[in-house]
């Protein structure tokens, strides 16, 4: 049992919460995550860690309200407790000292990069951290990136906040206004986005790593769920990254996977909110 320490609300459905858990606080990197259970009778859910504080024993992490097991974590509060927190897992982020890197997030991405984009800039580099949003009150994280990066460019999708479009649309125009490219990128978001965003980055010749995420039920490489192909070869996401060369990616597969249990998903999501319905 980990107990939440804080919450906070960052729009209506995603929510950041500190967590106590000591053992993964003292050992975590930047692009490792954690694999959950809200309740003891709920599915497996992997999460970004978001940040550590070996000193209060505590990482965070940001959940969206997608379907029944990420609803019902968003819906925990304070003082309540997560009934597994097992982690850090995966292998950490590829940091290093390039010169100017480009960290491009979307939507809850964008709390995944933020330990990344951090990370980059300790390791000496000039960090610009790009991030799409549907709208402006859909932006998370903005003070938190602000310290993490030298340079922050919102892109929303209705014009309400900084460049009118997505953040690939975004990326393409920020690179026209540049003497030269960015010496590496890194993305992290929704599928189509980090596809297009290699696209792209293909063009102008410079490495680029993405932050998968398939489906993971154990997290221990045991249970093939979160199989991928990189380059031609097949390769684990759980245990060998989440991160990957963006332009070896077999991306069409990845989403056919992701997609494979949508239905089931959507069922056990209305089931679920039927339920919740009948008790109200």
């Amino acid at each position: 049992m980990n107990l939440i320490l804080k919450k906070r609300q960052l729009t209506p459905e995603i929510a950041w919460f500190e967590v106590e858990a000591p053992r993964i606080a003292r050992r975590w990197k930047p692009g490792q995550f954690i694999i959950i259970r809200p309740n003891q009778d709920s599915e497996r859910i992997p999460l970004t860690i978001v940040d550590g504080d070996p000193g209060r024993g505590s990482i965070v992490m940001v959940v969206q309200a997608v379907g029944k097991t990420t609803r019902i974590t968003v819906a925990k509060e304070e003082g309540e407790y997560l009934a597994d927190v097992v982690g850090p897992l995966g292998e950490a982020a590829s940091i290093e000292k390039a010169g100017h890197v480009l960290c491009v997030g979307g939507g809850v991405g964008v709390a995944e990069l933020l330990p990344v984009a951090r990370a980059f800039r300790q390791a000496g580099n000039f960090v610009t951290a790009m991030c799409g949003a549907r709208t402006a009150s859909l932006r998370i994280l903005d003070e938190e990136l602000r310290q993490a990066a030298d340079e922050v460019i919102w892109a929303t999708d209705d014009g309400t906040a900084g460049f009118h479009g997505n953040v690939v649309q975004c990326m393409a125009a920020w690179r026209a206004q540049q003497n030269a490219p960015p010496a590496t990128v890194h993305v992290i978001g929704p599928i189509p986005m980090m596809r297009a965003a290699a696209d792209l980055t293909r063009q102008w010749g410079v490495p680029t790593f993405a932050s998968l995420n398939p489906i993971m039920i154990d997290g221990t490489g045991m249970c093939g769920g979160c199989r991928i192909t990189v380059g031609g070869k097949v390769r684990f996401a759980c245990v060998e990254g989440p991160e990957f060369d963006a332009h070896q990616v077999d991306f069409d597969e990845l989403i056919r996977r992701t997609n494979a249990y949508r239905a089931q998903e959507r069922l056990v999501l209305e089931q679920h909110e039927c339920k919740l319905k009948l008790v109200n």
